[in-house]
């Protein structure tokens, strides 16, 4: 998989927090498209992540209501757990000791203080931020239709991404980075992109370069 689509637009599906190599497939794209009419599908990165605490991997979810629409876009968030105050404290804990945390958390931590009624809007003020933050410079559009036919100016993506299977772009011998728990558990795959951000800082964009090329 070439690292720039041959210069084809990314189709992506919107996805909380993305992991690592969601953001290493158009991290040379200066346009991406998420996908809005799409139907809502449940266990995946919609409306989950994951990152990795002193106990192990632990997953996000953002809690939904359910809902007789099944767009991505009209589905709303079940605001009565708490969850934004429960996710960003699991986030301190797990991230407060590494390299960049003091760098970054005031950016995320603003987020996760104030009241989303809908996933997709949440997503994507928290994709807008992570973008600016990586430096990366992505434009995002949105699709104001189902998109069926995939022109061949653009590159569908919306499946590649899935918790439930492995992502093509870790290999056994990938570049690995610090993680702050991998004397425990050694290095740990297809975390939230905030993993990388919070132990790599600056040097983010470099390693999902690195990825993206290896494709």
């Amino acid at each position: 998989m070439s690292s720039n689509f041959d210069n084809r637009v990314p189709i992506l599906s919107t996805a909380y927090s993305p992991p690592i190599e969601y953001f290493a497939s158009f991290i040379n794209s200066q346009t991406l498209l998420i996908e809005c009419c799409e139907n809502y599908q449940k266990q995946t990165y919609r409306n989950r992540c994951h990152i990795l605490t002193a106990n192990g991997l632990l997953p996000l979810i953002i809690p939904i209501v359910r809902s007789s629409s099944k767009y991505i876009k009209d589905i709303r968030i079940d605001n009565s757990s708490q969850w934004q105050l429960k996710h960003w404290r699991a986030i301190f804990s797990a991230y407060k000791s590494s390299p960049f945390f003091d760098y970054y958390d005031i950016y995320l931590e603003s987020l996760y203080s104030r009241c989303y009624n809908f996933l997709f809007d949440f997503n994507t003020e928290l994709l807008k931020e992570i973008i600016d933050l990586l430096n990366l410079g992505t434009q995002i559009e949105y699709s104001s239709s189902y998109i069926d036919n995939v022109s061949p100016s653009y590159v569908d993506l919306r499946s590649e991404f899935n918790p439930k299977k492995p992502s093509v772009y870790y290999k056994k011998d990938m570049i690995k980075y610090h993680q702050v728990f991998d004397h425990k558990f050694g290095f740990v795959s297809g975390l939230s992109i905030i993993d990388l951000l919070f132990n790599e800082g600056p040097m983010a964009y470099n390693y999902l370069e690195s990825i993206s090329k290896s494709n």
